[in-house]
């Protein structure tokens, strides 16, 4: 008789997740991710109920791979970029026909799209990192940023919030780089001086 023994394969216990604790411990994070990206709090607030519900369809899905919370957030982000999509549709073609203009260019490096050292902007005074003046400076640059044109808005929130990547932006947003380019550049300008106007 052999005295060979198979090799026992551990068995993977399926992921712990709970829904009935979803709302209690992710629902205020879920919506601020929501609400500063769209800046709209009903529809931030449907967009998180419907972030849980899509979560309850696809339950058996979750691998366990990544927490929950950061599931939660990726099925909410897709959302938040149905927004952006539904928003800019048909806008493209209008915002975005022009090429860059000279002075656009002359703000900044054409190699990596940074400020000129020349055009940088100054210094807002919050470089000692007072809590109260980085809220308020918040508050003034979303305020800003709601003026942007739907879809500059979209397109700078996902390169600058979301840190996606351009070519994403340009399948999901149906953008050309050229023009994905333009955008940034303008929306950049644009909230500079809408920044420097309001901050004091």
């Amino acid at each position: 008789m052999s005295n060979y023994k198979s090799e026992e394969i551990p068995v993977t216990e399926p992921p712990v997740i709970d829904p009935t604790r979803w709302v209690e411990n992710h629902a205020d994070y879920l919506f601020s991710y929501a609400i500063t990206r769209i800046n709209d709090e009903e529809q931030a607030r449907d967009l998180v109920q419907e972030t849980f519900l899509a979560a309850l369809e696809r339950i058996d899905k979750f691998e366990g791979r990544s927490s929950e919370r950061t599931w939660l957030t990726s099925i909410l982000k897709n959302k938040v970029i149905d927004v952006y999509r539904k928003k800019s549709s048909g806008l493209n073609k209008i915002t975005t026909s022009l090429d860059a203009e000279p002075q656009d260019q002359d703000f900044f490096d054409a190699t990596d799209g940074h400020w000129n050292k020349t055009h940088r902007p100054q210094a807002f005074g919050i470089e000692e990192h007072d809590p109260l003046m980085s809220k308020e400076l918040n508050s003034i640059l979303q305020k800003c940023m709601q003026k942007l044109p739907a879809l500059w808005l979209s397109v700078f929130t996902m390169k600058h919030m979301d840190d996606e990547t351009t070519d994403l932006i340009c399948a999901e947003l149906k953008v050309s780089p050229s023009n994905f380019w333009v955008i940034i550049h303008r929306a950049k300008l644009n909230l500079r001086a809408c920044l420097q106007k309001n901050w004091t």
